[in-house]
């Protein structure tokens, strides 16, 4: 035997092979099999290529891609893994100790099966854009890691606070202090074994993504004679490095909200033989100079690079890099949003990210997590992480855990972590990493929803605590929990948030009729966000209407319109989203630059009673996933249960869609007692080919709470090869 794949009756893939090697070359094969055309999507969006094929909507996302240089970091984060593989090779040799599998290795193995793959896997999209699969490199799992995680610590969102203290000053920007439509959270809690039925902890919770078909999770079991793990992968990047349970120990992570991402303003100007964009490629550092903090002028990295457009004319893209990193908004001629003020000089935003600085990705940690036994085992694996920065909760069958973050964050001053900062002036530059805060367990429970806990001194802007001050309540209702318990948890739709425009209803008087009686039939409301509840469906309309009312008044004008800048940054600096989701801070803050909030949600609650919702909150609140491209027969889409301030966080844009395009990208509950007692589901299914029955197998469990069985049991398994 070197390899086999299995199947289990939700077609999720169980690997067994010899060794480390051939696992990874499994699982790069079987990833194929099942998500080519999801694999090939993130290769080239990690690439910048992606416009060549989905055509002009494309082509912003390809052009920041170009621009900050996430390929190229890929590139840099695998040769420094190979440096380390090699150094670490000479000095076992020297020590006469038996070679280990090196990370760099592995990603090989992967990448080869991926290729191996490809080729044979069945895909309708390939034929539907005209593209032939193409052949991924050794440093390609970690640039579609870079791509999918590069927005996660939200530096766009310096760019909207820069906006809001220029035009309402810094105190406003408290105001909007609030995680949005964009950020990435998820919820998880960990029950030690004191609170257990079984003596033993339990691990549950649930990433919160955008809901992508093909999912951003791919459930899977790796064993071989060093482990035998199941968990969350993502595709395109072997091992689990989220969700994972080894038999012995289980480990799952949250969004820890750190700000570890910086943009510099920095004054460039052209030399000699410098062109904004020119047809052909100029050599690197030729033609662009940037100011540095010590009043001296230093040549800039530059290169221009074409981007093929399916249906119309390439693009070229001018690629700058300063000092300090990647120039992502402007040039030398300035921002893209227009000429500067009189006698200012022109500006552009370079991004500093930690894997360009250092080329440390925290791969070197998946081998390890993978190996693990004990949470002492966790604990040294994600000493080794880099980015994203996340909260790891962990535990093993021995009654040890662990609540830490892991990631690197790097030390620099405050108002870096504010908004852009001068790259001119002084004391604004890295000086080192901070030591990743660590926690314990309160009542033997611990809880991270995205809200302030160990990584509050890294952040900046953090989820409201109601998820997490929700779930920890609904733990402290008995004292013994088990397994099969949690998924109660994942389904809550409380909705505590809705106190601060209920409280305004309560005030109002003088009302008409028909706005008197749905005031007093929201306040009646269980404020449970319930798919099938009519009142919530009316409580989200009065909110939209708030929420649209303050949105329009002058005191917003301008920041109602967002600066030319790229298309990708600009869901961050929409006035209208920003409202919805600090709506709670505008409604209760002591003043609000004038405005009327009582007559505005009067005006807001008269104009929903004239027409209020006919249905209820699941006919309009409806699954709204992002596909590469749109299904040849467009799928009915469900109706969703939760809010994106419930436990079951399912995001829609208040005043602008009752749509939700985030959700839970998976849910998952670890058991400690008895791995065979987990449970785990996804959104659609464990396969990426929408003929397949395992396509969208999942959806009914996923929208009624429920999960999946985890199956270790290689004698309840269907074998479907040897490779």
């Amino acid at each position: 035997m070197t390899g086999e794949i299995f199947r289990d009756d939700w077609g999720i893939p169980h690997l067994r092979a010899d060794d480390t090697v051939e696992l990874a070359r499994l699982q790069g094969r079987v990833t194929a099999l099942d998500r080519a055309w999801q694999l090939e999507v993130e290769r080239h969006r990690a690439q910048g290529t992606s416009a060549s094929f989905l055509g002009p909507e494309a082509l912003p996302w390809d052009r920041f891609a170009r621009r900050a240089r996430l390929a190229d970091t890929a590139r840099r984060c695998f040769a420094e893994l190979e440096r380390r593989e090699r150094r670490e090779r000479q000095e076992r040799r020297e020590r006469q100790e038996r070679r280990d599998t090196g990370t760099a290795h592995w990603l090989r193995a992967y990448v080869a099966g991926v290729n191996e793959g490809l080729p044979s896997a069945t895909a309708p999209e390939f034929a539907r854009v005209g593209l032939t699969p193409g052949r991924w490199e050794p440093w390609t799992p970690l640039a579609v890691w870079i791509a999918t995680h590069i927005l996660f610590a939200g530096f766009p969102a310096k760019l909207w606070r820069e906006r809001v203290a220029a035009h309402l000053g810094a105190d406003a920007v408290g105001l909007f202090a609030a995680d949005g439509p964009n950020t990435s959270g998820s919820n998880g809690w960990l029950v030690a074994g004191e609170r257990t039925v079984t003596g033993r902890a339990v691990i549950a919770g649930d990433p919160h993504r955008f809901i992508e078909d093909p999912g951003v999770y791919q459930q899977i079991h790796l064993s071989c004679p060093e482990f035998d793990v199941v968990g969350l992968a993502v595709p395109g990047v072997p091992g689990i490095a989220h969700f994972g349970h080894t038999g012995t120990v289980a480990w799952a992570i949250t969004n820890a909200m750190a700000d570890y991402q910086d943009l510099y303003r920095e004054q460039l100007r052209r030399t000699d033989g410098g062109a904004p964009c020119s047809s052909e490629a100029e050599s690197l550092g030729d033609g662009v100079e940037a100011l540095g903090p010590d009043g001296v002028w230093r040549r800039a990295a530059r290169h221009t690079e074409t981007i093929e457009v399916a249906g119309e004319e390439p693009v070229g893209v001018e690629v700058i890099e300063t000092d300090r990193g990647p120039v992502v908004i402007g040039g030398p001629e300035g921002l893209d949003d227009g000429v500067p003020e009189p006698g200012a000089p022109p500006v552009a935003l370079a991004l500093r990210y930690p894997p360009r600085v250092t080329g440390e990705l925290g791969f070197g940690a998946l081998l390890p997590l993978l190996r693990a036994r004990r949470v002492a085992d966790v604990d040294r694996a994600v000493d080794l992480w880099a980015e994203p920065v996340n909260v790891i909760q962990a535990a093993d069958t021995e009654g040890g855990t662990l609540h830490r973050v892991a990631g690197r964050v790097p030390v620099r001053a405050e108002a870096n972590g504010i908004r852009p900062v001068p790259a001119w002036e002084p004391g604004h530059d890295w000086r080192g990493w901070h030591e990743p805060p660590r926690a314990g367990l309160t009542d033997g429970v611990a809880v991270m929803a995205n809200q302030r806990g160990p990584a509050s001194p890294l952040g900046v802007e953090f989820a409201p605590p109601h998820r997490a001050d929700r779930i920890a309540a609904l733990l402290a209702r008995k004292e013994h929990w088990s397994a099969a318990d949690m998924p109660a948890l994942h389904r809550d739709t409380h909705l505590a948030s809705a106190t601060a425009l209920l409280d305004h209803l309560a005030a109002l008087d003088g009302l008409s009729g028909p706005a008197a009686g749905l005031r007093d039939r929201l306040l009646r409301w269980n404020r449970r966000m319930d798919a099938d509840s009519a009142d919530a469906a009316v409580f989200a309309a009065v909110r939209g209407a708030v929420v649209r009312r303050l949105a329009e008044h002058p005191a917003f004008a301008a920041l109602a319109t967002p600066p030319a800048w790229p298309e990708v940054f600009l869901p961050w600096l929409a006035l209208l989203p920003r409202i919805g989701f600090a709506l709670e801070h505008l409604l209760t803050a002591e003043e609000l630059y004038g405005i009327d909030r009582p007559a505005a949600v009067r005006a807001a609650l008269e104009a929903v009673a004239v027409r209020p919702p006919a249905g209820t909150w699941g006919d309009t609140h409806r699954s709204a996933p992002w596909r590469a491209l749109p299904p040849t027969t467009p799928y009915d889409e469900p109706g969703l249960s939760g809010d994106h301030d419930c436990v079951l966080c399912t995001s829609s844009v208040p005043g602008l869609t009752d749509l939700a395009a985030r959700g839970p990208a998976a849910r998952y509950v670890w058991d400690l007692a008895r791995r065979e007692d987990s449970r785990w589901v996804v959104p659609f299914g464990a396969s990426g080919v929408p003929e397949s029955p395992h396509h969208r197998d999942q959806l009914a469990l996923w929208l009624a709470g429920d999960l999946v069985p985890v199956v270790t049991d290689w004698a309840r398994l269907r074998k479907e090869t040897d490779v």
